[in-house]
């Protein structure tokens, strides 16, 4: 496509450089194809063994419950294609959520391949070189300061009381007390006081203007007179100076930095912008994402595998989710009609109470609630209680309702299933508890148990799709090539 446009725009020369490197690309692939033979054909697409083998052998690791030979697998496989190109006919493809889903999931494994070690490591050189004029020929400093706090809106009093605190630390720290042990003790800098007074290291332009300067005029083991900033008095002791050490001492942490930041992002955007321009804008962002999706696919079977795994996969699902899943759970008389049919599937170990445990405030509600619900059918229950009791801002009633089996409810247990030792939780405010429903030995319609009936009703509708798609399409297995599975060089 790509050099059909440009011969269209008449840049001959620029085809003739890119010819050759086309023809080293594709030579190679006759040499792959014999090395991967056919394993099968599904509605007329070819599928080589590494795909089948990479499938197979994803889905059937160790950890696997239900293993399944290659022989179980193969209907599995194939059922699978046939939905994939059932999608496709349908253009789900096309569909503007399915393309900018499969963009987004394909950028994330081709985007960083476009920076290299190389690339990384220029940044890191960077950010180093960055690093390093911004610490400046004074280089950095290790210290310790103890800090009396001031404010400064302190009274005349309150100045003077902290003037002889410091003065006093100072005193202590000539006659040979211990810097480290004073400042945990006196020191109202939390974050240093608790080590020592220690600040780690630090460079001109990132303490305040008076700390910094005293703090750079200091060599080490040098200790400061009590000096005023804008949060106190300071005593400083220089623990240690140095300048940054050479690139390689500081390369690891560099790296880790740059790949937490994103900064890998900002470089892959950066090639591709370049690059798009570089191209006087005959391709695209994405043609250029497309190209190396492709190329890479050429030479790295995983990766190639992985993004159409994924490309497939979410064929399958808006297809499926069309065709069965969500058309079968809204379907409700297909799932009555079902549960009708199949009853006998569908039986308990023991009963269920098909109703509601409530609370109210009064008594006479107790059985206001029970009046309103009765003639309704059960789905029905929750808004006309909602809008008879709780309509307003005055919620009279606290309700649970569904199907419970006895171990579900406290209150449902002592009342329905006659468990005396049940302890039942009172709601604060609503001192009345009172249960309204019945008891069922078995279900009495698909919505008592619309979660088996929906799965199994899917399962059917399933098995009948399948049906149709290998019949509309044809498909053939090389029986020679399948029993090769994993078991050549």
């Amino acid at each position: 496509m790509f050099l059909n446009r440009l011969i269209k725009k008449g840049v001959k020369g620029k085809v003739e450089r890119f010819l050759p490197f086309y023809l080293f690309t594709f030579l190679p692939l006759s040499a792959v194809a014999q090395s991967d033979p056919i394993i099968m054909t599904v509605a007329g697409v070819d599928v080589p063994r590494s795909e089948f083998e990479y499938s197979y052998n994803k889905n059937n690791t160790d950890g696997v419950i239900d293993k399944k030979t290659i022989e179980e697998y193969v209907d599995l496989f194939v059922n699978y294609k046939l939905k994939v190109q059932a999608a496709l006919d349908a253009k789900y493809d096309t569909l503007t959520s399915f393309k900018t889903e499969f963009a987004q999931y394909r950028d994330q494994q081709i985007l960083p391949t476009f920076v290299t070690d190389v690339d990384m490591l220029e940044e890191a050189h960077k950010v180093y070189d960055q690093t390093k004029e911004s610490i400046g020929p004074d280089g950095l400093v290790s210290a310790a300061h103890i800090l009396i706090l001031m404010s400064q809106k302190a009274t005349e009093e309150q100045q003077r009381d902290a003037k002889r605190r410091i003065d006093s630390v100072y005193t202590a720290l000539q006659a040979g007390a211990d810097f480290e042990a004073l400042a945990k003790q006196v020191s109202q800098d939390p974050g240093s006081a608790r080590r020592g007074g220690l600040l780690g290291w630090f460079s001109r332009h990132q303490m305040i203007k008076e700390f910094e300067d005293e703090a750079f005029a200091l060599q080490p083991g040098q200790m400061s007179k009590p000096f005023q900033s804008p949060y106190g008095w300071h005593i400083i002791l220089m623990k240690e100076r140095k300048q940054l050490e050479p690139f390689d001492f500081h390369r690891e942490n560099i790296m880790k930095y740059i790949e937490q930041r994103g900064i890998r992002n900002a470089i892959t955007e950066r090639k591709l912008e370049a690059m798009v321009k570089a191209s006087d804008s005959l391709k695209t962002r994405n043609m250029f994402i497309e190209e190396r999706t492709d190329s890479l696919s050429q030479v790295d079977p995983e990766m190639r595998y992985l993004i159409k795994e994924y490309h497939d996969g979410l064929l399958l699902y808006e297809i499926s989710n069309r065709t069965i899943w969500e058309k079968a759970a809204k379907d409700e008389e297909s799932l009555a009609l079902y549960f009708k049919k199949n009853k006998k599937k569908y039986q308990w170990d023991e009963p269920r109470f098909k109703g509601m445990a409530y609370h109210v405030k009064q008594q006479s509600d107790v059985k206001a609630v029970a009046n309103c619900v009765k003639k309704l059918k059960f789905e029905a229950w929750n808004e006309a209680l909602r809008t008879t009791f709780n309509g307003d801002s005055i919620i009279r009633i606290r309700v649970e309702k569904g199907l419970f089996k006895k171990g579900d409810n406290a209150l449902i247990d002592r009342e329905c299933f006659k468990v005396a030792d049940a302890k039942v939780d009172s709601v604060k405010g609503y001192p009345i508890d009172a249960v309204y429903g019945k008891m069922l030995k078995k279900p009495e319609d698909y919505t008592d148990v619309r979660g088996q009936v929906t799965a199994d009703l899917q399962d059917e509708m399933e098995r009948f799709w399948v049906a149709d798609l290998r019949k509309k399409y044809t498909f053939t297995i090389n029986e020679n090539v399948l029993k090769t599975v994993n078991k050549h060089e």
